[in-house]
C-alpha cells in the first residue's frame, strides 16, 4: 500500500479506536456467529458512511468463518485466484453502476486484505490458545461464499449511494466517526477494529 494511504489507514484507525472505546464505551469480544448487533444510538451518521462501514464490519466478522474453515488444513489464507475473481467482478458491476471500477477495485482490495488480517490474527491466537480453537468447520462454498456475496451486493449499492459523501474533503473524518458507531454496534474485538481501520483506507476519493 502505498506511503500516503498507509498514513491516511493507520490515522483512521486512530480514529476509529478512539471513537469506539472512548464516545461510545468499551467494546466487548465480536463473536461472529452468536453475537447479535447492540441497538444502535442515533446519530447523523446513521444514513451516511455508516452505510459502508456497518457492512465492512459484518465481513469482518465472517473472517471468523473464513479462518475457522482453513485453520489446520492445507488451504492457504490468501487465495489470489478467487481474490482476482471478486475484483474482476466488482469491476464489472461498478461499470453498470456508473461507478469509478478502479475506485471500487481499491475499496475491494481492502476489504480482501482486512479480512486476511483477521484471518491471521486469529490463527495466531488459536495457536497460542489451544482451548480457544473452533470445534466446527464451516462449508466455505455453501455457507460463508453466499453470504460474503451479499455483502459484496450491499456494498456496491452504499459506495453508490455514498459517492457524493466520498468525494468531499471531510469525508476522512465523518468515515472515522461511522467506523466508530460500527464498531461499537457490531462489538468489534482487538483484531476485528485492526481489520476495520484496513478496511478504510480507499473510501474516500482523496485518499486514493
Amino acid at each position: 500500500m502505498p506511503t500516503r494511504r498507509l498514513c491516511s489507514a493507520l490515522a483512521l484507525l486512530g480514529a476509529v479506536a478512539t471513537a469506539a472505546t472512548l464516545a461510545l464505551g468499551p467494546v466487548s469480544p465480536a463473536t461472529a456467529d452468536t453475537r447479535q448487533p447492540a441497538p444502535a444510538r442515533q446519530s447523523t451518521t446513521a444514513h451516511g458512511l455508516a452505510s459502508l462501514t456497518d457492512l465492512f464490519a459484518q465481513r469482518l466478522l465472517l473472517a471468523d468463518k473464513v479462518a475457522a474453515a482453513k485453520y489446520g488444513t492445507d488451504t492457504p489464507i490468501d487465495d489470489p485466484a478467487r481474490e482476482a475473481q471478486i475484483l474482476t467482478d466488482v469491476r464489472a458491476r461498478a461499470a453498470g453502476l456508473g461507478l469509478d471500477p478502479d475506485g471500487v477495485a481499491a475499496v475491494f482490495r481492502d476489504q480482501i486484505e482486512a479480512n486476511k488480517l483477521v484471518q491471521r490474527g486469529l490463527y495466531a491466537r488459536w495457536d497460542a490458545n489451544p482451548g480457544e480453537r473452533p470445534t466446527e468447520r464451516p462449508d466455505l462454498a455453501k455457507e460463508v461464499r453466499p453470504a460474503l456475496d451479499r455483502i459484496t451486493t450491499g456494498l456496491l449499492a452504499a459506495l453508490r449511494e455514498t459517492e457524493r459523501a466520498r468525494a468531499v474533503p471531510s469525508c476522512g473524518p465523518r468515515l472515522a466517526v461511522a467506523a466508530g458507531w460500527s464498531a461499537h454496534t457490531h462489538r468489534l474485538d482487538a483484531p476485528h477494529l485492526e481489520g476495520l481501520g484496513r478496511a478504510l483506507a480507499s473510501v474516500c476519493a482523496g485518499s486514493r
